[in-house]
This record gives structure tokens, sequence and C-alpha cells, in this order.
């Protein structure tokens, strides 16, 4: 089993214990002047740091702002921290910050918090000690499975390989998915249910399902978020067989296209203006406009248009066609076919390779995998394979084969692409212990994605039922994650660590899941610099009165003294209401006071005796000096401890002339 470490900004030559070494050493960073947290101001969303020429400016922006400009629990934030030089205000590019969000204690009877360095530090060796409140340099694996559901995967938890986050219910088996660019939906295709799933990745909930028209299939989303294009085809070759354009903010249908007969593939130009759809039994390619969802051109391409790809570079769409064994370019300003290139029939899907340059389309029948050159418009290599390939994918540097019939997977060189005659070298390594391609139910997302961070890969195999991990170079992959007893179709990878949008500017997105007093903990580990940014969530009302109402019990602590002597017994009183109708709950006789000592092990249970009105007290006498929490169950009123709120008392030792009674002066 690998052992998976917490996602770090660790820089190719850098080791994990060199960078823990980095923060313990580093120097404590001095807040600016007009910093909030130098002169103990209330926090604002907008924070600024400068340490040692370099400015650091924190802000959290929710995505639904609220008239009074506070952050609430439940919102939805964007976390942005921008780097500067402070000279000469040059943006710090290609940079690996970290940041944590650590929720402080609620009781000022707590131990004290902890410095920022040793905070991070704690948060980088990843102890189930010091584990913070949100991650913002985590990424999360997701699994689509032949049983109508999608795993979510932590694939950094702890050190011992994984952890099921989530289990998403879908109405159907899943056909294709795509996620938004702000990661915080991802739709899924649903055929059988003739719907579109739309998931939302802040909780892992269905939120809505879209109608999508007959058997939705291949989605693609606009790079400006705002449509989602489901292809869609009727059964038989009835009317309906075409596109369903989705407005993603209002989650509704706003157009449905007749395209063509026959199952659909789409792809959209880069710059969002064009739409091309494939129509098998038709024979053609319809190019639609965007602006006015409406189709201009149906161009014939060939027999049996399969899979289609679109180059910025040419300015074209390439498509194969299965039974006629050709793929084509099509050019959408035109609507004209521009070239047409002989391979060899069985031809399926294509994909272009990173910078558009090259696609590599693959034939299962022949086991060949075509180079096509977008510059050129011709098949300028041919590379042979293992047995029935059926998918491509890439990284920076390499394409990626998976077969239908062999284990192997394919590693080719992207520089090596692109030539005329030059051999196609390949390197393999074993994608599982059965063919990751084979499956019963195939399904059009990838099979194989690039892991955040990473010159790495992660591989879904239905067969062995796991989610490999191959990091290039090696000869065989490093590890597994389980998908917990599930048959991995795809899979995807929801990226949470902070991202460089634009040059020194650094974002994600996260849920802000409970209210309290907060530290932004943030890290850079090249030039060194640790920082404790600190700001306050507001409760939810709603939110707050939903879940008080759903409580079993209202619960109003009584204690007036937090600070209690050692080995002296101290009455615990507490007052229990219904939380409907705030009428005293006097009625329970097996009420409980669960007493714990932290840190350590220590622990009591203390039998509760009703004194009226809905008063209980218990008897507690402190074995030591130490923080203890007191929480509260009742199995009658179906009151668990995880449900109860705890509260915090000190005992501390009395000084000896205290305890002797004659520690002061008489009158």
């Amino acid at each position: 089993m690998l052992t998976f470490l917490s996602r770090l900004p660790v820089t190719p030559s850098a080791a994990f214990f060199l960078l823990l070494a980095a923060v313990i050493g580093a120097a404590p960073a001095a807040a600016a002047p007009d910093d909030p947290a130098a002169d103990g101001a209330a926090p604002a969303l907008e924070q600024r740091l400068e340490h040692e020429g370099i400015a650091v400016e924190m802000r959290l922006e929710p995505l639904t702002p609220h008239p009074d400009g506070k952050l609430r629990e439940g919102d939805d934030v964007r976390v942005r921290f921008a780097i500067r030089d402070t000279t000469s205000g040059t943006p710090l590019s290609s940079l690996y910050p970290a940041a944590w969000m650590d929720r402080l204690p609620v009781d000022d009877l707590l131990e004290p918090p902890k410095a920022c360095k040793e905070k991070v530090a704690g948060f980088i060796g990843g102890t189930l000690l010091a584990q913070p409140e949100l991650d913002l340099n985590v990424y999360y694996v997701l699994a689509l499975n032949e049983d109508a559901t999608i795993t979510v995967v932590d694939p950094l938890f702890g050190f011992g390989g994984s952890k099921l986050l989530d289990l998403i219910f879908l109405k159907s088996n899943g056909e294709d998915w795509v996620l938004d660019e702000e990661r915080q939906r991802l739709y899924v295709s649903m055929p059988d249910a003739g719907q579109v799933a739309v998931i939302s990745l802040a909780d892992w909930r269905v939120i809505r399902n879209v109608d999508a028209g007959p058997r939705p299939r291949r989605l693609a989303l606009a790079g400006d978020g705002r449509y989602l294009w489901a292809a869609s085809a009727a059964p038989g070759g009835d009317g309906g067989s075409g596109v369903v354009v989705i407005d993603a903010d209002r989650l509704a249908p706003v157009a449905a296209i007749e395209t063509g007969a026959g199952e659909h593939d789409l792809v959209l130009s880069a710059d969002d203006r064009l739409a091309f759809v494939t129509n098998r039994d038709a024979g053609t390619v319809s190019v639609i406009d965007v602006r006015s969802l409406r189709k201009v051109a149906d161009v014939a391409t060939d027999r049996d248009p399969t899979s289609i790809a679109y180059s910025a570079m040419a300015r074209a769409a390439y498509v194969t066609h299965r039974a006629a064994g050709t793929i084509v370019a099509v050019d959408g300003d035109g609507r004209r076919v521009v070239a047409r290139m002989q391979v060899a029939p069985g031809v399926e899907a294509i994909r272009f390779a990173p910078g558009e340059r090259v696609a590599l389309a693959v034939n299962p029948e022949t086991d060949e995998v075509y180079v096509v050159s977008a510059a050129q418009n011709r098949v300028v290599q041919t590379a042979d394979v293992e047995d029935r390939p059926d998918q491509v994918a890439f990284t920076d540097e390499l394409a990626y084969v998976r077969h239908q019939g062999s284990e192997i997977v394919l590693m080719i060189p992207l520089g090596d692409l692109g030539i005329a005659g030059r051999p196609v070298p390949v390197v393999d390594f074993p994608g599982g212990q059965h063919p990751p391609g084979r499956t019963d139910h195939p399904s059009l997302a990838p099979g194989i994605v690039q892991a955040p961070g990473a010159t790495a890969v992660l591989i879904s195999n239905p067969e062995d039922g796991l989610i490999y991990y191959y990091k290039e170079g090696m000869a065989a992959p490093m590890g597994h994650f389980k998908n917990y007893g599930r048959r991995p179709r795809a899979v995807a990878v929801v990226d949470r660590s902070l991202e460089e949008r634009e040059p020194g500017v650094y974002e994600t997105t996260v849920k802000l899941r409970r209210p309290g007093r907060y530290d932004l903990a943030f890290f850079l580990d090249a030039p060194q610099l640790t920082h404790c940014f600190p700001f306050e969530v507001e409760p939810d009302p709603e939110a707050q009165r939903a879940e008080a109402a759903a409580r079993p019990l209202a619960i109003e602590p009584l204690i007036e003294q937090r600070e209690v002597p050692v080995a002296a017994e101290t009455v615990l009183r507490f007052r229990l209401k219904d939380p409907k109708t705030q009428t005293p709950r006097s009625d329970l006789t097996d009420l409980r006071a669960m007493v714990m000592r932290v840190p350590g092990t220590w622990h009591a249970r203390l039998p509760a005796s009703a004194a009226g009105d809905g008063l209980y007290e218990a008897r507690f006498t402190p074995p030591s000096a130490g923080i203890y929490y007191v929480f509260l169950e009742s199995f009658a009123a179906g009151l668990e401890v995880r449900d109860s709120s705890f509260v915090a008392i000190e005992a501390v030792e009395r000084p000896a002339a205290a305890a002797a009674g004659d520690g002061s002066p008489g009158d």
C-alpha cells in the first residue's frame, strides 16, 4: 500500500523533511503596521502582510456576498493570496504557497493557541493531533462507478492510503462528466434517466437533475461556464436527436437543437463561438452558432462519424469515422471540409495533446495509434500498440494509451510526436492486474487523469476495483486507492489546492463549515514565510435554528465557576428543555455527564440527578490539574455525546497556604 502525505507545495528538488525543517526554523513573520493582527483590531476580509521584501495580500470573498459584508457559516468563499515584491511591485509567480483554516477554541479556558509556525509545522507533519478545520492543499478523487454511484475519496488522509469521504447516488448510471472552472459543480450525464445530475462539490450533494433530452451522453461546458451542452439521441432514429443547451446559472434547458440522425459526439471551439456535433447515421457534422443557439450548417464528412476534437491552432475540428476509416478536418468558419486523411476502418477516439499541435487517434481493430499534425493536416506517424487501444490521456510531457485487451498502459513522449517518418517511442507499465479499459459498461469519461501538482496520473481499473497512482519514471504504479467494493469506470480529480490564476495571484474556493474564530495559516517555503491571518465566521441564524430544532434536547449550562480546585467536589448543573416547545425536561432517569481530561485518556461517566424544573446536577471531583470537557448523554432522550456541545472547566492546584486556611493576614 502506498503511503501518501498531504499535498505540499514543494519544488521538485525539495524533500518533505527539508520543508518541515524550513517551517520550524523560519523567522517569525512580522505583521505590517496596518495589519489588523498587529494592534488587535477586528480582522477584515482583506489583510496585508509585509515581511523581508515580500507583500502578501489576503482576501476572503464570499461568492454570494451578504449586505453586511460578513462571512457566515455555509458560505462558499474564494480564498485569494496576491504575492508581490515590495520594492518593485512585481508579482511573484511560480511559487508554491500552502494554507489552512484553523478553528480556534471556543472557550477561554482551553489551552492557549499554538504559535503560528508551530501550528503550521503540525499541519505539514500531517498528524491526527494537528488537523485543521479546512486544508487548502488537498485534492479529492472521484470514481464514476458501474452501479449508478460516485465515490469520493481523500487519497491523502493521514499516512495510510485513502479515506472514503462520501458516496453520491445517481438516478441511473453516469456516462460522461465535466467540472466547472470554479470547481464548485460537477455535471454528470445519465442516459437512462434522460437527465444531467448537478452535484455541489462543497458537500457532495446532488442539487438538481436537469432534463436533457433522450439519452444524453457527451457533455461539454463553455469556457465562461454559461452553457452546458449535452448530446442527446432519440432511440431508433426518432426526432429530437441533437443537443440540449442548459443554462448553468438557472440549471434549466434554454434550447434543444436538432442536428442529425444517430449517436453524437460534440466539441466547442476554443473561443466558445461554435459548437460541432457529429451525427453518426447522417454522416455529417453540424455547426452551431453559440451566440444565437442556432444551427448554421451541416457539413457532410464521411460514413459513421465517431469522435471529434478541436484545435485552436488549426481553427478546425477533426472527426474520426469508424466505418470509413478516415479522419476529416472541418473548418467551422468556412463550414467545409479542409482535409481528409485515410487511415484504417475501426478508428475511434481522437484527442489533442497540450498545445493542440498534434492529435492522437486510436484504432482498437488494428491496434494502432495515429499521430495527426494540425499544421500539416495529415497523419505523420503511426504507432503499433497493445491489444485494443481505446483511450488517450495527456500530461505535460507524455501521452498515455489505455487498452481494452491488455493491462499495459503505454507512454509516448510528446516531444517525439509530429515529425513525419520518425519512429514513435513507447514505454509501458502495468495499469493493474486486469486491462483498465475492459468493462461491460464503458464510459465516455476519461479513465486516466493527471494528478494535481505532480508528474503522475490516476488510472481507474474496473475489474480490479481500484484506482492506481502512477508517477512518471517508475516501472509500476506506486500504489492504489480503494474504491470500497465498487467498479470504477472513470476517474476525475477535484483540486482544492491554491492555484495560480494570474501572475502572483493564488486562489482556491472552500465552504465555511462552522461559525467561530479562525486563523488562516499561510506558508511559503521559498522564500520562507509563515503567518496566520485572523478572521471570524458568523453563525447562520436559519442554520442554527434548524440545527437546534433537530437536537433531541436544548442544553443550558449553569456552571458559574469555570476554574475549580483539584480534589474538591464540584457540582455541575445543567437545565434541559424540549428544543421545539422550550418546556423543561425533568423526566430523564439515565442522564449522565461524561467528563474527559484533555490532552490525555482519563474520562469518567457521572450520574446526573433531577432537581426540578429541568435542572440536573452531577458531582465531579477533579483528580489532577488540567482542562476537562463535560458532555451530556441520555439514551432515553436520544442524546449522544457527539450531539452534546461541551463545556470546559479548568482544575488548578490550590496554594498550600490557601489549602491550610491561613494564607492571608487576619483582620
